[in-house]
């Protein structure tokens, strides 16, 4: 699963103010409702009440801004790959927004098919699974959750609104009735 998505912005699309280090940025994955682009908006956390968002919300995160080393290219993540998706949301530092809870876990159970996590067993009081990032060894804690049909139909509005969802086919013409006379 790949998107190719802005990078973190330098400014707050509702102020305009200029992020500084330390500051508590938001950052939401978009479905316009006109398109079916995928847009990043990044906001201060003080105009989350002036923020609505112009179509489905795909997923949310806080996090604290740190402001690019020199020399970084910041053109490297612009592809948002499912790898990068779960590290970012299930990242110990940044607060992990009830609703992509079950995107968290779609996503572990991906990368853990594919080998990029490994997983570790459950934390000390079982609500949460611990897993292991094969190439960091950075370990993640994703909420323990019964993957069941109910499960999948419910995080299908998700995944669609980020990878786009099945296309619209058309609806064969009605069947006509013609009556012939004797």
């Amino acid at each position: 699963m790949e998107l190719n998505l802005q990078p973190l912005a330098p400014t707050c699309c509702i102020t305009g103010q200029t992020f500084k280090e330390g500051d508590r940025v938001l950052s939401f994955l978009i479905r316009n409702e006109k398109s079916v682009e995928v847009v990043r908006y990044d906001l201060l956390d003080s105009a989350r009440g002036e923020f609505v968002a112009a179509g489905f919300v795909a997923c949310q995160w806080a996090h604290v801004f740190k402001p690019r080393k020199a020399g970084e290219n910041p053109e490297r993540e612009l592809k948002l790959t499912a790898e990068n998706l779960f590290v970012t949301l299930a990242d110990p530092a940044v607060e992990l927004a009830p609703e992509n809870e079950r995107l968290v876990q779609f996503l572990a159970l991906m990368l853990e098919r594919k080998r990029l996590l490994r997983p570790k067993g459950r934390t000390a009081d079982g609500k949460r699974a611990v897993y292991e990032h094969a190439k960091t060894k950075q370990l993640y804690e994703v909420p323990a959750g019964e993957l069941s049909p109910e499960f999948f139909l419910s995080i299908q509005e998700q995944l669609g609104a980020l990878v786009g969802g099945p296309k619209k086919t058309e609806e064969p013409p009605a069947a006509v009735k013609v009556e012939t006379t004797p």
